[in-house]
């Protein structure tokens, strides 16, 4: 993977728009950034080979989903070893709610970001799944009641 010294300002205004605007076609992008659609496209092809752009994906809407109730979850493992951590990553990986997990440092040792129907169901998730034989000592659960700013990409260098 290429570092951040390795990006001149034109790979850095192709990112950034790639971030904000994944379905513009190359034509689009090349114009945007000042080159020939050739030029553009060898330099995307570049940023894909190197892994800096690892995949495209669309943006779903989880309200038009029915998923109306979104939380952060802060696990902590009743045992810290190999054993209990493996058990309880696999675990994650099969629990659709779950959208994202993070390891922390601190007094809890995982933060889930989960995405549900409504109450109902995430408590299903929660005394079906998360504290049903997955290793779980204590979790501390925080419901979104707006997102004031959503994820919109990485920042770039400057």
């Amino acid at each position: 993977m290429a570092a951040a010294a390795e990006f001149d300002r034109t790979d850095l205004r192709l990112l950034a728009l790639l971030q904000r605007q994944g379905r513009a076609t190359n034509a689009e992008l090349a114009a945007q950034v000042n080159l020939s659609p050739s030029a553009c496209l060898r330099r995307i092809q570049r940023l894909e080979a190197t892994g800096v752009v690892s995949g495209y994906a669309a943006r779903l809407d989880p309200q038009v989903l029915g998923l109306g109730l979104q939380a952060f979850v802060r696990v902590q493992l009743e045992k810290h070893g190999s054993a209990g951590i493996d058990r309880f990553v696999e675990r994650v990986q099969g629990w659709d709610e779950v959208v994202a997990c993070h390891a922390l440092t601190g007094d809890m040792d995982y933060l889930l970001h989960v995405y549900v129907r409504d109450l109902e169901h995430f408590s299903h998730f929660l005394l079906d799944r998360l504290l049903n034989d997955s290793g779980v000592a204590d979790v501390n659960s925080s419901f979104v009641l707006r997102t004031v700013k959503g994820f919109a990409g990485l920042p770039l260098p400057a």
